[in-house]
């Protein structure tokens, strides 16, 4: 007799491999090296827009960076036409190499598949995950967790400014699926744009941000739970300079894109 096979057990067995799989790797923990701080950060302010893949706008926010008691507050806050938020803070530390301090993401509405409330120490280790369903069911996540020297959340565009012009790096971010889990990311060049500041042209350096799931990769492409790479453009000349960055803001998110803009002026 052959075996019957469907596609909810072949789904089911497979979240569990998946399930395991996360559970094996987080107990051993992921070292990696710090960046090394070329640019130090100061007090700037930027303004953002959030498109999606067919360029239109869902979002419009800032980009607010102050120093804070010897260290430096970096947040970026999204607020989206439909009422949904994004409100990502991160405070790190840049003596010779960069660290993470702390690290708080908001993300609410219906932009985001959840309601996420995360907030991450170093000092203790210790996370806070509350998650909010669309169905109104609450969970709440609380733990410790050994960071790497080189977890970089909220911190893409500050690394990708102090890297060699055309180096290759590796570091590590937490996923929050919403359980937090290390990441590894591959930071890895993939040649240049030209682009235009008004009549100025300028030479963006662009770089593909690839996670690196290891045992993970197999399960997660059969669940079609694959991250897609993400990607980040920088001026490199002189003083370095954020220009756009492609990816998903939350797991399993749809790709948006993230640009500087300017303010405009009523008619």
């Amino acid at each position: 007799m052959r075996p019957v096979r469907d596609e909810s057990s072949l789904s089911s067995f497979l979240c569990c491999l998946l399930s395991m799989l996360l559970l094996v790797l987080s107990c051993g923990p992921a070292y990696g090296a710090p960046v090394a701080v070329h640019f130090t950060e100061g007090m700037a302010r930027g303004f953002l827009e959030l498109n999606d893949s067919a360029g239109q706008r869902l979002a419009a926010g800032d980009f607010l960076q102050i120093p804070n008691g010897g260290e430096m507050k970096t947040r970026v806050v999204l607020y989206f036409r439909d009422g949904s938020l994004h409100d990502e803070t991160v405070v790190f530390s840049q003596q010779h190499k960069f660290l993470l301090k702390s690290y708080r993401l908001i993300q609410k509405g219906k932009a985001f598949g959840n309601d996420l409330d995360v907030t991450l120490e170093r000092a203790t280790g210790k996370y806070r995950v509350k998650v909010k369903g669309k169905d109104g069911h609450k969970k709440l996540l609380e733990g410790e967790l050994e960071l790497p020297p080189d977890v970089y959340n909220g911190m893409l565009p500050t690394v990708m400014k102090n890297l060699t012009k055309g180096s290759r790096e590796t570091i590590h971010m937490i996923a929050f699926t919403p359980t937090p889990r290390v990441v590894e990311l591959e930071m890895a060049p993939a040649g240049s744009t030209k682009i235009q500041i008004g009549d100025v042209e300028k030479t963006a350096v662009h770089y593909v941000l690839k996670p690196h799931l290891g045992l993970l990769r197999l399960p997660a492409a059969l669940l079609g739970k694959s991250p897609p790479d993400n990607h980040i453009w920088t001026v490199m000349d002189e003083v370095p300079a954020f220009v756009k960055f492609e990816g998903p803001l939350a797991t399993g998110g749809p790709v948006w894109r993230i640009e500087l803009t300017s303010p405009r002026w009523p008619k």
